[in-house]
Order: structure tokens, then C-alpha cells, then sequence
């Protein structure tokens, strides 16, 4: 009767708390990530920079996030997953009064690597959360609950943040949202004190990571390299493109309000394509959806060039499901392709790789703009992301086996 109630009180709804901190964490964090999209081409007309210029702006943010997500794992790791969150957190939000109180290129420099340090805690940390709340397939829902949360984040804080600078100046835009920032920093470190079923879930945890070396994956680094590869070109090309997205629209005639609301439409389209492609993927494979969603997205980038303003709007959701879409499928193949006591660091090392090329292209392609302008570095973005089609076209064979392999467990 005793165990019956202990597997049945980490569902209350008390105890479920963690997993909705995570959830507002990765809305929050995803939102203060991609509302800079918005504010880059401000920061360009203020202070005169180059694209290449702007592109390290946005280069300086990612590139600390990226660094410095193992890091913060090993530091919520001694110091709890409560104070390293919120504390990212409120780092975050100095990060944007840093910005909106600085006066020059170095000092936005500054303002944004604080901002990439505090946003660096929360995928570790988050999905530390949900594992920790939930178990078997209700683990799997919430981690893409979780994940949506974030695309939810992605859509609304650049529609906040346009909708501010019809009132305030882009100083006062980000006052404010750093302002928000500590205070929900303040109430993540109040959501997650600690319960009393912790030290159970933490068990129940290692019960789960013990059960995964009885699954049947395909150990094979060469193979994991190849999707590491495939992730770190889509990714790369993705922030390129989101980085450079509001200046082409800039040159057709967009207001800042319409550029916030292209992006909406980008993040809207890409949260429909991760639920989209996590389904097409199931039923006819990953090569083939990989290779659906890849060329798609060339061919759309390739399209966007030319349009006018009011048919860019049509297309950009479209584009957006195919820029998201390939990154639900590739996460998803990871376990696949190593053996089950690697897992963890595997997905460590993917993220920090496909984190660390969206840090680093967004310079790459603003030297390539300075030098043959927006609409001819568009083009190169739609070439390099078909180089992912032959490294997809690689692994056929190792994905095939890892179907068979899971077709035989009983």
C-alpha cells in the first residue's frame, strides 16, 4: 500500500511544480534569446556598425551561451539547480540594463556576453528539472512540453518587444525587459524551494539512467559526428539567416514593428515544424525528412530574396516550420547513434556544437554582407545548407540498422 502511494505522489501537482519553472524558464530564456533579433538593427543605426560588427554583437551572446552551458551544469551540480537558474536568470537581466544604460560598441559587447552567461544555465538545468519530475513516456511529453515552451517564448517576446518601441526607445525597451528579468528570477528562486520528495526523484532518476544500458542503440562515434556535422551546418545557417533577416526586410520597405512581426511568423511556423517533422520523421523516415526540410529551406531563402514586403510575410511561416524542422528530427536521432552510458554527453557535446555555430556564423556572414550585401549572402546561406545532404545521405545506412535493431526488442 506504502509503495503504491510513493510512485503516486510525484503527480500532485506540488510536486509537478519543477517541471512548470522549467517550462516558464525555457519560455523566458528562449524569449530574452531571440527578442535581440529585433534590437540588432537598432544598435547598428545608433552606433554606425558594420554588418560584420553586428554580426559579432549577436556572435558575443550565443558564443557564451554556448561555452558556458557545461560549466553551469557543474555548477548547479554543487550549488543546487534553484540558485544557478535563477541566478542565470537575474544575469540575463543585468545583461539587458547593461545594454540599455551603455554608450558605445565595447560596452554593448559587454552588456551582450552577460546576457549569453546568465542565458548559458537553463537548457542543463531545465530538462535536469522535468527528468527529475517525471518518469517513462510522461518524461518524454513533458521534455517536448518543454520544448515547446520555448518556441512560445521565441514568439511572443519579439512581439512584446516591437510593441515597446512604439512607446519607448530601444533603451527604454530594454530597461524594461531586464526589469522583468530579475523579477522572474526572483520568483523562480521562490517557485523552487525544495520539497520533500526530492531525494526520491533523484532516485528514480538513477533507477532510469541504470535501465538504459538494457536498450538496444547503435554505438558509433563516426556516425554521431556525421549528425553532429549535419547539426552544426543547420544551425549555423539558421542563425545566419534570423540574424540577417531584419535587414533584408529593412531594404523592402519593414518598419521595426513589421520586422517584430515577421520574426512572430518565423518562430510560429518554426514551433509548428518541430511537432510537424518529430511526426513526418516517425513515418517516412529521417534521411527522407531531412532531406525534405533541408532543400525546402534553400529553396524558400533562395525565394525571400526577391519578394516584396507583403509575400514575404506568406512565406516566412512556411520557412520557419523548415528551419525548425530539421533540429526536432536531429535531436531525436542522437540516441540512436550512441551507446546508452554516453547519452548525456553526447547531447551535451550537440548542443554546445550546434550552440557554438549559431554563435560563430552570424560573423561569418556579416563579412560575407559587407562585402556582396544582404541579398548575395542570402544566396550563400541557401548553398551551404544543401551541404547537409550528403552527410544525411551518409548516415542512411547507420540509422537503418538502428531501426532493425529497435524493431527486434520484444
Amino acid at each position: 500500500m506504502g509503495s503504491r502511494v510513493s510512485h503516486a505522489e510525484p503527480q500532485t501537482p506540488a510536486n509537478k511544480r519543477p517541471a512548470y519553472v522549467a517550462y516558464a524558464a525555457h519560455l523566458l530564456h528562449d524569449g530574452f534569446t531571440d527578442l535581440m533579433y529585433v534590437l540588432l538593427p537598432l544598435f547598428q543605426a545608433e552606433f554606425a556598425l558594420a554588418y560584420a560588427q553586428t554580426g559579432l554583437l549577436r556572435s558575443i551572446y550565443a558564443g557564451a551561451m554556448a561555452l558556458f552551458q557545461v560549466p553551469s551544469g557543474h555548477l548547479a551540480g554543487r550549488f543546487g539547480n534553484r540558485v544557478i537558474l535563477a541566478a542565470g536568470t537575474a544575469l540575463a537581466a543585468c545583461g539587458y540594463l547593461l545594454a540599455g544604460m551603455g554608450n558605445g560598441f565595447i560596452a554593448l559587447l559587454l552588456a551582450l556576453f552577460v546576457l549569453g552567461l546568465g542565458l548559458s544555465t537553463q537548457h542543463p538545468i531545465s530538462a535536469d528539472l522535468v527528468a527529475e519530475t517525471y518518469q517513462g513516456a510522461a518524461s518524454r511529453k513533458a521534455i517536448g512540453t518543454y520544448n515547446f515552451a520555448g518556441d512560445i517564448g521565441k514568439m511572443i517576446f519579439p512581439a512584446v518587444i516591437a510593441l515597446l518601441l512604439l512607446f519607448l526607445s530601444w533603451r527604454g525597451a530594454a530597461l524594461s525587459v531586464g526589469i522583468f528579468g530579475l523579477l522572474a528570477a526572483i520568483a523562480i528562486f521562490v517557485a523552487l524551494a525544495p520539497t520533500a520528495h526530492h531525494a526520491a526523484h533523484h532516485l528514480d532518476a538513477e533507477v532510469r539512467k541504470a535501465d538504459l544500458s538494457a536498450t538496444g542503440a547503435i554505438p558509433s562515434r563516426a556516425n554521431f559526428f556525421t549528425l553532429l556535422s549535419i547539426g552544426v551546418i543547420d544551425s549555423a545557417t539558421r542563425m545566419g539567416f534570423l540574424t540577417f533577416l531584419p535587414f533584408l526586410l529593412q531594404q523592402k520597405g519593414g518598419s521595426v514593428q513589421s520586422i517584430g512581426f515577421a520574426l512572430t511568423l518565423v518562430f510560429a511556423g518554426g514551433a509548428l515544424g518541430k511537432f510537424v517533422c518529430g511526426h513526418l520523421g516517425a513515418r517516412i523516415g529521417t534521411i527522407a525528412t531531412v532531406f525534405l526540410t533541408e532543400g525546402l529551406t534553400a529553396a524558400c531563402v533562395l525565394l525571400l530574396i526577391p519578394l516584396p514586403l507583403i509575400a514575404t510575410f506568406v512565406l516566412l511561416p512556411v520557412l520557419g516550420i523548415m528551419l525548425n524542422g530539421t533540429s526536432s528530427v536531429l535531436y531525436g536521432s542522437v540516441p540512436e547513434l550512441v551507446h546508452p552510458a554516453e547519452r548525456r554527453r553526447a547531447f551535451a557535446i550537440f548542443y554546445t556544437g550546434t550552440i557554438g555555430s549559431g554563435a560563430v556564423s552570424p560573423l561569418i556572414y556579416g563579412l560575407f554582407s559587407d562585402a556582396l550585401g544582404i541579398p548575395s549572402m542570402m544566396g550563400i546561406i541557401a548553398a551551404v545548407v544543401l551541404l547537409t545532404l550528403p552527410l544525411a545521405w551518409k548516415l542512411r545506412s547507420a540509422w537503418r540498422r538502428a531501426v532493425d535493431a529497435q524493431a527486434a526488442v520484444p
